[in-house]
């Protein structure tokens, strides 16, 4: 098992927000569904290791990781991607995509064949290189962002609601190319759009009031009475 999260709670002063929450990422893609406030982000930096849970553990490859620096945690190989981006506007493309590298030793010796990944991933980012980032349009931004990612060379990617602000026709695309990911890295993908992310992920869980309340295959999911009310909107 790469990703094991182990009846983690955590709250926000004496606000609980995530309770008992449990969750597995092998060499798969993984979408963790629910709605505002129930918990995805906060359990997301949960493991990144930018909160600490007052119980429970986090096991990267069978190590508890959750007293660790979230710069070590990346070097162990989990890179997220934020929901807002966070790119160095005045830089270019290139070198935003470079810092996801040039922190990381082993990273830094596979630069160059992890850029050639990228773009060949986001070919709409190859003649955009010299380009700020910062002038680009919000779907060519979240591209940089999950290339600036990829850079570290992770084996899990964890993408925290990358369709915010784009266009329907983008986040198709986005979805898309999550898919031609599956099997060069594993994904943990917290979203809203369900309808779209069930078509790139193997599993599901959904999280409602700081708790799984399912855990299924992407099939499964797209067939249980309560996610087609809830989520998918039928």
């Amino acid at each position: 098992m790469m990703l094991e999260v182990c009846s983690i709670s955590c709250s926000y002063g004496r606000l609980p927000v995530l309770n008992e929450v449990s969750l597995r990422v092998d060499t798969e893609s993984v979408g963790l569904f629910g709605p505002n406030g129930a918990g995805k982000t906060t359990l997301i930096n949960t493991i990144v290791g930018m909160m600490r849970p007052s119980s429970g553990s986090v096991l990267w490859e069978g190590e508890p990781i959750e007293e660790l620096q979230p710069h070590e945690i990346c070097r162990r190989g989990i890179a997220m991607v934020p929901q807002d981006r966070e790119l160095f506007p005045f830089m270019t493309v290139e070198e935003n995509l470079d810092t996801g590298a040039d922190y990381i030793e082993s990273a830094r010796r596979r630069k160059s064949s992890q850029r050639e990944l990228v773009l060949d991933l986001f070919p709409a980012l190859a003649d955009r290189l010299r380009q700020p980032a910062g002038t680009l349009s919000g779907g060519q931004q979240r591209m940089v962002a999950i290339g600036r990612a990829l850079m570290a060379s992770p084996k899990l990617l964890i993408l925290d609601e990358p369709s915010v602000g784009l266009q329907p026709s983008l986040v198709s695309e986005m979805f898309q190319r999550l898919s031609t990911m599956r099997g060069n890295v594993a994904i943990l993908v917290t979203e809203q759009n369900v309808r779209a992310t069930l078509r790139a992920v193997d599993r599901g869980y959904v999280l409602e009031n700081g708790r799984i309340a399912f855990m299924e295959s992407a099939e499964n999911l797209g067939r249980n009475p309560h996610v087609i009310k809830s989520y998918l909107g039928l």
